[in-house]
């Protein structure tokens, strides 16, 4: 089986038990879904990409919080919201000199998220980082199913022959 399509089929099962559990739990089923998504797109796999992924949502959500309250500060003064949203971004994106901080993107889909709940970071946390578990599932038993299936389907004879029609 393709990894693609093993991949694929996991993702669309696990898709869809993501969406009852986190209904179940009263959780944000989109802010899951990024969690997901951060664990899809970190070029580190496995465990490491995990922990990656891991520190950088919730560094982005850190950020989106001073954001939020460091805009409320002032509300008056929409130019100095704008300021400090620009110097969160920046730093955001020096975080990633740290190795756990690397992901860059994963910083800004931790904050994309909590703005898109309108800062309820109790919300977000648990919702992206039980998707991001949910991500971690998906791509890993995609990989493990494939690799399975490509173990238990026999080769064709001429598969087998070193090219010159020996074995």
């Amino acid at each position: 089986m393709p990894v693609l399509l093993a991949i694929a089929l996991t993702t669309g099962i696990l898709s869809a038990v993501w969406g009852w559990v986190a209904i179940s739990l009263g959780l944000s089923v989109w802010a899951g879904f990024l969690g997901c998504t951060a664990y899809f797109a970190c070029p580190q796999g496995g465990l490491k990409g995990l922990g990656i992924s891991l520190c950088t949502l919730c560094s982005g959500v850190f950020w989106a919080e001073i954001i939020i309250n460091g805009s409320a500060l002032q509300p008056h003064m929409a130019l100095l919201g704008y300021g400090l949203t620009g110097a969160v971004a920046f730093l955001m994106c020096v975080q990633a000199c740290q190795r756990w901080l690397s992901f860059v993107p994963g910083t800004f889909i931790g904050c994309c998220a909590t703005f898109a709940a309108g800062g309820d970071w109790r919300l977000v946390i648990p919702s992206l980082l039980l998707g991001l578990l949910f991500g971690y599932g998906m791509k890993n038993s995609g990989l493990w199913l494939a690799a399975r299936r490509r173990r238990s389907v026999p080769l064709p004879d001429d598969a087998r022959t070193d090219g010159a029609g020996v074995r």
